[in-house]
């Protein structure tokens, strides 16, 4: 369309609304507009808020969310896909001899040069194979050497030994032996490669699992974890994804008001929309035993966590496999607790059913250098640094999403598989449902050529407002196509007249015979408002800026599907937000034509990311990449690059599909005209 036709369609369209009384029904929307909240804005969620679990009606429903919590648990533990697992290379050695007991050193490689710490106790003078228990510890200040009457973690391991268990009680990350990073590792630029503490110790966990299954006197079917506090966090998280842990029991941890107050059990997008007792009921159907106190944050559990938990229990029909004690005492892991545990894992376990005969009994805990690993000890010359570590799980990451690069159908297939979830899990991000949307309706207008209306969508139950307008022509195209602009200001920039008469590319889609869409992202243009960022660990509970403004243009595309005016969909994203317009599509599969306008953003940089679009796990997940790639082989213009954003990877993988025609690229900034006339080759 020629500039002077266009301008030429704008004098006619002010003309017409002013005629049609645009501004008094401006007004009128203007006021409906900004009078509703977006939830996302003034209910900011951390570890101290009170939860309400909401009950699942049937056990489809239970398993459909409970396969997600994994993957997010996964997801945010940089754990999705699974890293390689390097040979354990372990050493168990200083055994010491007791009566009914052996007590022996180990540590292995979780990563290459990464070690695990800890003592390997094991019972004397019983036939193989034996059950096994892994226990994680708390925040005490000897970690698992710890010894009082609050929490002993010799009399743990001895006990279970002398009941006839090989027991491994293994360091937290800076406790102890592990001292190659500290308990205060990492930093936002660690997060957005999925690297957090409490991913790490997850990981040693699992790995832990490794080690205990390679030892020949192990039964690999009764494996059991116990840990009490931080240690109680790392017993629920490893039953959730490792169902090789059999038999469960955290001790004075799942709580429905406090989640947990250390950087090891807060990773990145841990608990969007979850909580512990949904986090704690994914060991359901395997038994599990939850011990509380009177004294901490796990004093309501026989009120709330527990019926909450058991409700799970019931849909898998195991309402049996699920128990809940509580002492009247101080966080702990005291001598009353340990008995309990000793009784729940004898039943399952050992098949005794005589509580007597488990009690606890008197014991002598070894000196510390006894069982301290590298005591007198260097470490191995292998060992690795935070930054040597880091960067190692970084070239990591890079090898696992190269070699999922797609070459074929077949390999786009399984990209697809593998990434979609990850990249979904990542930005806490989903394409609504048809029967998930709502719509609160503006006010409508006239012009001569189009009609424009004005109102908020969102989500049922999850208190988003989007505010949003529609062009729709008087002569519409044969196609019934829709084109949603996404702008990084918002819908200001794409209009005229006070918000409602449209704009150059609008109006040139218009007169295509295109409804066209705009809205207000996430803190832009009308959706703008004070959010409070200041609460610890905010990512762990609340999604970030930019994961928020790809949700919203996800759920203004599932609005463009419900109408029945609209056939297919176009986007086209502009300045920052042809960078969220990028991420969307890779989890919006119908669109027909997409542009994006990459600002010349520099997507080899971490700090361009930390700058400009941050969301913690984005470039383990592939980032902008991994979403071309679920785009590929539909059609793709990105322009403004400059010298910045690096497109080869993508251009490769549209290469390999055959539909290198399907993908143009272009270094400077292209006109609204120019975009247009893309849209409708």
């Amino acid at each position: 369309m020629k500039q002077h036709s266009i301008r030429r369609f704008f004098f006619i369209c002010s003309v017409s609304l002013c005629f049609c009384g645009m501004y008094p029904a401006e007004s009128m929307l203007q006021a409906q507009v900004t009078s509703a909240q977006d939830r996302r804005l003034v209910e900011v969620c951390d570890l101290n808020k009170v939860y309400r679990f909401k009950p699942y009606q049937t056990k489809q429903e239970w398993l459909a969310r409970a396969e997600h919590l994994r993957r997010q648990i996964l997801t945010s533990a940089g754990l999705l896909p699974m890293p390689p697992k390097p040979p354990l290379n372990a050493r168990i050695f200083d055994r010491i001899e007791r009566s009914d007991y052996t007590i022996e050193k180990v540590y292995f490689e979780s990563h290459r040069g990464f070690f695990v710490t800890g003592n390997l106790y094991r019972p004397r003078g019983q036939g193989n194979p034996r059950p096994a228990i892994l226990t994680p510890h708390g925040h005490w200040a000897y970690g698992r050497l710890e010894n009082t009457d609050m929490c002993s973690g010799p009399a743990r391991a001895i006990n279970f030994a002398r009941q006839g268990y090989v027991v491994f009680t293994y360091d937290m990350i800076g406790y102890n032996d592990s001292t190659q990073l500290a308990h205060s590792f990492g930093g936002q630029r660690e997060e957005l490669w999925g690297i957090n503490l409490a991913g790490l110790q997850l990981w040693n966990s699992i790995r832990a699992v490794d080690f205990l299954s390679s030892l020949p006197d192990v039964d690999r079917e009764r494996i059991a974890c116990t840990g009490e506090s931080g240690g109680g966090t790392q017993t629920f998280l490893l039953m959730a994804v490792d169902d090789r842990i059999k038999f469960g029991a955290p001790v004075n941890m799942v709580s429905a008001h406090m989640q947990g107050g250390c950087l090891c059990e807060n990773m990145p997008g841990l608990r969007i929309d979850t909580f512990n007792v949904e986090l704690a009921a994914l060991a359901a159907p395997r038994p599990l035993l939850l011990v509380s106190a009177t004294g901490d944050w796990t004093r309501d559990t026989l009120a709330v966590e527990y019926p909450a938990i058991k409700s799970v229990y019931r849909l898998l029909d195991a309402e049996d496999k699920v128990h809940a004690v509580q002492m009247n005492a101080e966080h702990n892991y005291n001598k009353e607790s340990r008995e309990a545990v000793y009784a729940w894992f004898g039943r399952w376990l050992l098949g005794t059913s005589d509580e007597g005969g488990l009690k606890e009994k008197s014991f002598k805990a070894e000196m510390p250098p006894q069982l301290l690993v590298f005591y007198g000890l260097e470490q191995p010359k292998s060992s690795v640094n935070a930054g040597s570590l880091t960067s190692h799980l970084i070239e990591s990451a890079e090898k696992q999403l190269d070699a999922l690069k797609p070459k074929d159908k077949a390999g786009l297939d399984e990209f697809r598989k593998q990434m979609e979830p990850v990249l979904a899990q990542t930005l806490g991000a989903s394409l609504p449902a048809l029967n998930d949307m709502e719509v609160w309706k503006g006010e409508q207008a006239r012009a001569r050529y189009f009609t424009v209306e004005r109102f908020l969508i969102g989500r049922i139950g999850k208190g988003d407002r989007v505010p949003a307008t529609v062009w729709m022509p008087s002569r519409r195209n044969r196609t019934k196509t829709a084109t949603l602009i996404v702008h990084e200001d918002g819908r200001a920039p794409l209009t005229n007249l006070e918000g409602v008469s449209p704009g150059p590319v609008v109006a040139e889609l218009l007169r295509k015979g295109h409804v066209v869409m705009a809205i207000d992202c996430f803190q832009t243009g009308e959706a703008k408002g004070a959010r409070a960022k200041e609460v610890q660990f905010f990512t762990t509970y609340n999604r970030t800026d930019d994961a928020n403004r790809v949700q919203d243009i996800l759920t203004a595309i599932a609005h463009l599907r419900n109408r029945p005016d609209v056939a297919q969909i176009n986007l086209i994203g502009t300045g920052r937000a042809g960078l969220w317009c990028l991420l969307a599509r890779g989890l919006a599969p119908q669109i027909s034509r997409t542009v994006v306008d990459v600002a010349q953003f520099d997507n080899t940089s971490d700090e361009a990311f930390l700058k400009e679009l941050f969301t913690p796990g984005l470039r383990r997940a592939g980032e902008l990449r991994t979403a071309a790639a679920l785009a590929a082989p539909s059609p793709l213009l990105i322009h403004h690059t400059g010298d910045r954003f690096r497109t080869d990877w993508i251009s490769e993988v549209y290469q390999t599909l055959g539909a290198s025609s399907e993908l143009e690229v272009h270094k400077d900034k292209l006109t609204d005209v120019q975009v247009a006339n893309w849209l409708f080759q």
